[in-house]
């Protein structure tokens, strides 16, 4: 995925959710958007065959 083209995306989560991803984004020195944008790919993954309810 390109570096280069971000854009800014804002939303509410659970707080357990929030509290969670700060430890385990400190626990790996890594930043919590890194970690987000990482489980965003698996779910897209996941998800990618998919059947179109079309």
């Amino acid at each position: 995925m390109a570096m280069n083209n971000r854009k800014m995306y804002n939303t509410t989560l659970n707080a357990d959710l929030i509290r969670q991803i700060k430890i385990l984004a400190a626990q790996l020195e890594k930043r919590q958007n890194d970690l987000l944008e990482e489980a965003i790919e698996d779910l897209l993954k996941k998800y990618e065959n998919y059947p179109d309810p079309q």
